[in-house]
């Protein structure tokens, strides 16, 4: 008897998790507005997930298919791959036509939200009710993480270290904030190892300068400030340099601690690579950097798989995702 129910139990979950698949949109073949995501279609579904595995659900109202401003929207913020991790992972997505009837035009109803509209983003509980303000007129990645973060702090949910360095990447580079600056030390490998443990930082690269051994330093000048970064610097036997058209990239050293770990077949960000290299030339945990599934890619890795991590990474991302 006890063997009969527990069979039905794990017939039921199976059938459930089959059911709800069906209703999520396909990336690899569904309309460029809605990015790299998948999403459900039916809102009682995602209220009633959003209940069970107390997330919040990020509705997108997006006209399907749509104008520049719409196919721009999924292309340039809902595509990028810490940004698509945050969603499926953090949240329950829902899209919702509003060019089209049916289901989806009752729930423009219940938001009172316009037809044929540019993309609209709200975040609620599994009530339907608003935790943040609604994300419209601004078409910015930005201004999506900020109402995602600010909705999963409402929610009182710790902000995954992934999507801070999402957050650092998204905002490090506006608005002139991203600066560059060089220093030449005795070994790259270890330049890039103690330089990449400073706050503010986006990006390190080993290579060469007038016949010395040079890591270029990309950083966030609002995070950090340059005297204190040279003063680090110096503090560690190394000086801040000039560039000038001698510099050359080392790509055989660059990254090398990483290059020579199972994290090199993973698509990585630019910071994600920084971060990763430094921890562990400093014999520090590496995965705590890494979103839900290029944990499960680190764990599946193999010597025989293809070298990602200095690949373009929503290219690189694609590639690993797709693979047969």
């Amino acid at each position: 008897m006890k063997n009969t129910v527990n069979t039905i139990i794990a017939i039921s979950l199976a059938l459930y998790s089959i059911a709800t698949s069906a209703q999520r949109t396909d990336p690899k073949n569904q309309d460029k507005e809605l990015g790299a995501i998948s999403w459900y279609r039916d809102y009682s579904t995602a209220l009633q997930l959003s209940k069970e595995y107390n997330k919040p659900v990020l509705i997108l109202f997006q006209e399907v298919p749509g104008c520049a401003t719409c196919r721009n929207y999924g292309h340039d913020v809902l595509s990028n791959p810490l940004m698509t991790e945050a969603i499926q992972n953090e949240f329950i997505p829902l899209a919702i036509y509003n060019n089209k009837g049916g289901k989806d035009k009752d729930v423009l109803k219940i938001y009172k939200e316009p037809a044929w509209n540019n993309p609209v983003v709200r975040i609620v509980d599994y009530d339907g009710v608003d935790i943040v303000d609604r994300v419209g007129n601004d078409y910015s990645a930005q201004g999506l993480y900020s109402a995602m973060e600010n909705a999963l702090k409402v929610c009182k949910k710790e902000i995954p270290q992934y999507m801070k360095i999402l957050a650092k990447e998204l905002y490090g580079y506006i608005n002139s904030r991203n600066k560059e600056t060089y220093y030449s030390m005795y070994c790259f490998w270890s330049g890039e190892k103690l330089l990449g443990t400073q706050p503010g930082i986006l990006n390190t690269e080993a290579g060469f300068m007038n016949g010395y051994e040079v890591v270029k330093v990309t950083y966030d000048n609002t995070a950090v400030n340059i005297s204190d970064l040279n003063s680090y610097a110096s503090s560690q036997e190394m000086r801040p340099i000039k560039k000038d058209q001698s510099y050359r990239i080392s790509s055989k050293d660059e990254d090398y601690y990483l290059k020579h770990s199972n994290y090199q077949y993973l698509p990585l960000s630019p910071l994600q690579r920084t971060l990763i290299n430094s921890a562990l030339g400093n014999r520090n945990d590496a995965q705590q950097y890494l979103s839900p599934q290029q944990r499960k890619w680190y764990a599946e890795s193999r010597k025989t798989d293809k070298t990602l991590y200095l690949s373009p990474f929503g290219q690189a991302w694609k590639e690993r995702t797709y693979r047969s």
